[in-house]
């Protein structure tokens, strides 16, 4: 099977998972805003946004690591899987401790405590079977990756629901994390018996450390990103209290919601680039092109949609309470055109072994986002974490550019930007001047968004040879 046809037949499965998964996360995401409240709702965001934090330490960067050498060459994947499985069972032990002594220095009320430890052992539990999942994304096989998402999305709705049923606390619905993990770990241990490898009970210490000292820069890559877009939620938690939380929180999960696109894409075309880059490098420069168009006409439109619809989408979807949304949707919403490029600038500098260079950015970015939340949340609250996330998301798309133009991957502004704000405009205006079904007015504008980019001749005989080649069946 050619490239071009296996990263659209892997890109095309993890799409439609994820679909299904979102699809069912958005009731998740519904009925969980609407039966913890806002305060409830606030206080899990806060306890998944820390362990999230936190969790770094176990994962290590050492999946991304492991997907990229066992993608360039197969015969590795048991030794890393190994290897791997004893580190992280140190590592764990680590962070678990470290979350005993925040909880305890915080000195948080029980219930509290109580949520926060159970959602950093279902983070725990994800560090392991990341282990594994990373195999059937380094072996190309995105079918596996796929079930285990809507798996994963289904046992945390009937958990959601059975919550809601029973009436139970607060305590028992972070369970419901904890029971999700360790179930879709089976299942990844499972499909790796049966399609990869299973992990043996052998340590090599010489390829450990080479194996940790690799993996530092994607770790630290990891803290940082997470640190910088993660963060608010605890600082608007300590500076403005868990309302504040659960008006941003609840804008926040819509907007990344809309993330999964560049997330299955670049999770498709990584191990692709990663095999370029010591195979055919022109072909890593043609993806690369391509990936950064393609990425800016889809996301332009949804942040121009969205801007306008903000309104209905809110209360449609969390009601009057949560009104106060709207605006902090409208504002973070803008960082979808600028997600969908970094994915693929970050992945692209992953995939050349510049992974150094993306965490030296990220570390910068990080900085600048809590300076700046310190600063204006307790002015603007969570108006102003929506605003500095935009801000933090321009800041990493400037210098990822910068840098890959450095190693000669310029992104030409010229020629990706004027035919989709051309077009989205057009179809802002229609959205603006017309009041029709939600559904209908978003099915008519996308309709009128391409039509406008074909009329503009934005695809070229390259666009068509690609769709050719997926035609093929060689």
């Amino acid at each position: 099977m050619s490239d071009v046809r296996l990263m659209a037949k892997n890109t095309a499965v993890l799409f439609i998972s994820q679909l299904l998964t979102y699809v069912i996360a958005f009731f998740v995401t519904i009925y969980s805003a609407r039966y913890l409240g806002v305060a409830g709702y606030g206080l899990i965001q806060y306890a998944l946004s820390l362990s999230a934090i936190l969790i770094i330490l176990t994962e290590l960067g050492l999946s991304t690591l492991s997907i990229r050498e066992i993608a360039r060459d197969n015969s590795l994947a048991t030794k890393y899987t190994s290897n791997i499985l004893l580190i992280k069972t140190i590592l764990s032990l680590l962070t678990i401790l470290i979350t005993f002594a925040i909880v305890n220095v915080m000195n948080y009320p029980q219930s509290t405590a109580y949520v926060v430890y159970i959602i950093m052992g279902s983070y725990v539990v994800n560090a392991f079977t990341t282990i594994f999942s990373s195999l059937s994304q380094a072996y190309e096989k995105m079918e596996y990756l796929a079930v285990g998402s809507i798996l994963n999305s289904v046992i945390m709705l009937a958990g959601v629901l059975l919550v809601m049923h029973y009436n139970l606390n607060i305590v028992m619905f972070a369970t419901i994390y904890l029971i999700d993990s360790l179930i879709c770990l089976i299942y990844w241990i499972i499909i790796s018996s049966w399609k990869f490898v299973l992990p043996k009970f052998e340590f090599d210490w010489d390829f450990s450390k080479i194996t940790i000292k690799e993996s530092i820069a994607f770790a630290m890559f990891g803290i940082f990103t997470l640190i910088a877009f993660k963060i608010d939620n605890v600082l608007l938690s300590l500076l403005s209290g868990d309302y504040a939380v659960g008006i941003y929180s609840a804008a926040y999960n819509l907007m990344v919601v809309i993330t999964f696109i560049p997330t299955v894409y670049v999770m498709s075309i990584y191990p692709i680039l990663s095999r370029f880059y010591v195979s055919a490098k022109e072909s890593l420069k043609f993806s690369y092109d391509k990936s950064l168009q393609y990425m800016f006409i889809v996301a332009l439109p949804i942040a121009v949609g969205t801007t306008l619809l903000a309104d209905q989408i809110i209360l449609m979807i969390y009601q009057s309470a949560f009104e106060a949304s709207i605006l902090v949707l409208q504002i973070l919403i803008w960082t979808i055109p600028l997600i969908f490029l970094d994915n693929v600038l970050s992945t692209s500098m992953s995939s050349i072994n510049k992974q150094q260079n993306a965490m030296k950015i990220m570390f910068f970015a990080m900085i600048f986002n809590i300076i700046l939340n310190i600063i204006f949340i307790p002015m603007y609250g969570y108006k102003a974490a929506a605003g500095i996330t935009v801000l933090t998301e321009l800041f990493t798309f400037t210098f990822y550019s910068r840098n890959m133009s450095r190693y000669d991957y310029k992104i030409d502004l010229k020629r990706i930007l004027p035919k989709p704000v051309i077009a989205s405009v057009i179809m802002g205006l229609f959205i603006y001047l017309t009041q029709f079904n939600i559904f209908i007015e978003i099915c008519i504008a996308i309709l009128i968004y391409f039509g406008v980019l074909f009329l503009l001749r934005t695809f070229k005989e390259e666009d068509f040879d690609l769709i050719r080649q997926l035609k093929n069946k060689e």
